[in-house]
């Protein structure tokens, strides 16, 4: 599956948006008005301008809908979800070509609110793979200690863990173990 630069750093967007749910970690990853900044700029969202109680408000209001997005039983349910996201954000596509990136498409106006730009752009993105006919590409880690939400991009749609490195592999060494210790007992 082919995806344009923009769609994926959206994607990504997302992604890590989703994965600052207090039930993903335990804790809120945007508790206040600084992680919002933090957010912003490790994902060089440009335009941002000044952030404040109520910007912080209506992303994690964003944030909750796009969860409800990954969680969505078939494409129906997220097609709606995401109808819904995207016209209360007002899109304006317009192209653009900043930063060094090559031509790509905006969705959200250019002084939007945060909040608008991410349900715009992350809403557009998902809605890309909802019509490619590839929901379930949105996923779950599968490690019974985490239940972050991922992309799988593999090309067999096969990804089970949101980071091989440390899920996938935490596991693997366990079972690893574990099948030493049947072994040897």
């Amino acid at each position: 599956m082919q995806i344009p630069h923009d769609t994926r750093n959206a994607l990504e967007t997302v992604v890590s948006l989703v994965n600052t749910i207090p039930e993903a970690h335990g804790s809120d990853g945007l508790p206040d008005v600084e992680a919002l900044y933090g957010f912003a700029q490790a994902h060089r969202m440009s335009g941002v301008g000044d952030l404040g109680p109520r910007d912080l408000r209506a992303v994690q209001a964003v944030r909750t809908r796009f969860a409800e997005v990954f969680a969505a039983p078939g494409p129906r349910e997220a097609s709606e979800l995401l109808n819904n996201l995207v016209a209360a954000a007002g899109t304006t596509p317009q192209l653009t070509d900043h930063d060094g990136y090559d031509w790509h498409v905006h969705y959200f106006a250019p002084d939007a609110s945060m909040a608008d730009h991410l349900a715009a752009d992350c809403g557009m993105a998902l809605a890309f793979i909802v019509v490619a006919g590839e929901q379930e590409r949105l996923r779950r880690c599968e490690a019974p200690d985490c239940g972050h939400a991922f992309v799988d991009l593999s090309r067999n749609r096969s990804r089970r863990y949101c980071d091989s490195r440390t899920c996938g592999n935490r596991l693997h060494v366990a079972a690893y173990r574990a099948r030493r210790k049947e072994a040897a007992g």
